[in-house]
């Protein structure tokens, strides 16, 4: 197994756990609100930051397993090389908003830390729990630079989004061969 391989596995088990503790916080909250009328204080509040773990690490993986849907109708229209300029832009666009995401939430969580602001119901530092937003940026950021490379060395032909229709027909009829656009591991 490779360390890239490794990589990919820690990230999904990482977005699986955080995943799975926000299911049993929230079952748990639920038995003791309506079965012992009583509660944790602090399940919310732990909730509302492992959400934005999970949107914030998840961005960057669906980038990578190509999970994420887009209009691209027209821009397959056009000639291959014509995609490959489109797909290029697209990318310098969503890189450029990284960029941006990850100066202001580096920006964020400075002053965070400067200020240190505890979490209301959480005897931690906010700032420890936001780190999701400069982690989750740059991560972005690299998946983001990974495209753009496999589209300016011509292994990718643009943008790469899911494709529903296709995976749609592709169940349909029944068809277990994986093609290009499966999510690859």
């Amino acid at each position: 197994m490779t360390i890239r391989s490794l990589l990919h596995r820690l990230e999904e088990t990482i977005l699986a756990l955080i995943m799975a503790a926000m299911t049993i916080l929230t079952f748990v909250q639920v038995v003791l609100r309506y079965g012992f009328n009583s509660g944790l204080l602090w399940a919310l509040e732990a909730n509302f930051y492992l959400f934005g773990w999970l949107v914030l690490l998840g961005i960057s993986y669906g980038v990578r397993v190509k999970a994420h849907i887009g209009v691209d109708a027209i821009v397959r229209l056009l000639p291959r090389p014509a995609q490959r300029w489109v797909g290029l832009l697209v990318v310098a666009l969503a890189i450029t908003y990284a960029c941006l995401m990850l100066y202001g939430s580096w920006e964020y969580i400075s002053r965070l830390h400067i200020m240190g602001v505890e979490a209301e119901d959480i005897p931690v530092e906010r700032w420890i729990l936001s780190l999701c937003l400069p982690i989750g940026f740059a991560l972005l950021l690299y998946r983001l630079l990974e495209m753009a490379w496999r589209i300016a060395t011509g292994r990718s032909p643009g943008y790469e989004l899911a494709d529903e229709a296709h995976d749609a027909i592709r169940d349909i009829a029944g068809d277990d061969n994986p093609d290009a656009t499966a999510v690859s591991r």
